[in-house]
């Protein structure tokens, strides 16, 4: 009886694309994971066929959104990135998957069944954390990836793209700064999040180059975006001495915050000054319009659907590293102070 390559990938526990890899010694595969196979093929006394080593890619990749019940698909980031995507996807005879799930073993469980098809020839993630068990997943079964965002653990080993966080953070800053503000405070997400946390450090960068102490008052992360009155947003604009500009990690943070200012009765930009991340269709809407830092999230997608295709194509490429620009978008939510702290 003939042993086929979905036999061999059961007992190794692997996917059949992977056997497939290995089998044109595909670099994407580790050498421990290659040795093993080819000692259960060995075993097994299998001898790849014709059609086994001419074996072609389905063109398929898989467009990983963060898990999630819902709150991927309201922000306008990754509809954007998932439009970059899908247009150079298209141009070049490529198919998108969209995947999503409730859990991290959802998602995984989603690209397993792909894999074992060999209907996955690459994986692009919209989203970049630390400590991250769909990436250890995609490094196991060697399928190839690539972040929008960065690896911390392995960056040299890494695909991505992603925009300079650290320097757009501190533009953001001194964009304050230089309007007069020196109570100026940050807003961001899940310290696992990478690009807050870079956007953080930008923050606090632009404030101890100006000698302006750091106030961890000033300072909020929430784990998700908050559908009520959040207290501890409350407190801080609520303080004696609180912050009169903000920066925000991204635009629908940054309306939580003006409807909580709202019900304090501050106004913005009169009483606060907002500088927000994205500028999405919410920044144009909101009144006053939203100050904030287009991160060019459709050309993130383009140049991620890019490499990634360049890498199929051409397995033998170093991990290439692409940082997109971004740029500030002045509007009204932001206003100048005099030299006494107060408006003009």
């Amino acid at each position: 009886m003939n042993i086929t390559l979905k036999e061999i990938a059961k007992k190794a526990g692997v996917s059949p694309s992977t056997v497939s890899r290995t089998l044109s010694d595909h670099p994407s595969i580790s050498l421990q994971t290659k040795e093993k196979i080819r000692k259960i093929m060995q075993e097994m006394e299998y001898e790849p066929t014709t059609t086994a080593l001419s074996i072609k890619d389905s063109k398929t990749i898989a467009v990983v959104l963060p898990v999630s019940e819902k709150d991927s698909f309201e922000n306008s980031f990754f509809l954007k990135c998932i439009r970059g995507i899908s247009l150079f996807c298209n141009k070049k005879q490529y198919y998108s998957v969209v995947i999503t799930g409730a859990s991290n073993d959802e998602v995984i469980s989603a690209l397993d069944n792909l894999s074992k098809e060999n209907k996955l020839d690459g994986v692009i993630l919209l989203f970049s954390i630390e400590q991250d068990p769909i990436i250890k997943y995609l490094q196991s079964e060697g399928i190839l990836y690539l972040l929008i965002g960065k690896d911390k653990r392995k960056p040299s080993e890494t695909i991505y793209i992603d925009n300079d966080n650290i320097s757009a953070g501190k533009e953001a800053t001194d964009y304050l700064l230089d309007l007069g503000h020196t109570r100026i405070g940050y807003i961001g997400t899940n310290t696992t999040k990478i690009f807050s946390a870079e956007r953080k450090s930008g923050y606090m960068l632009a404030l101890a180059e100006r000698g302006i102490p750091i106030s961890q008052d000033y300072i909020l992360e929430m784990d998700i975006i908050p559908k009520s009155d959040d207290n501890r947003l409350m407190e801080l604009l609520s303080m004696e001495d609180r912050p009169t500009g903000l920066v925000v990690v991204d635009d629908i943070f940054a309306m939580v915050l003006d409807r909580t200012a709202s019900k304090l009765n501050l106004r913005i930009p009169d009483d606060l000054s907002i500088i927000s991340f994205n500028n999405s269709l919410i920044s144009q809407l909101a009144t006053p319009q939203l100050t904030s830092m287009d991160v060019n999230s459709q050309q993130l997608g383009i140049e991620a659907a890019s490499q990634i295709i360049n890498h199929i194509e051409n397995p033998y490429l170093l991990p290439t590293k692409i940082i997109v620009p971004h740029f500030l978008v002045k509007r009204g939510s932001c206003k100048e102070l005099t030299e006494d702290g107060n408006r003009p």
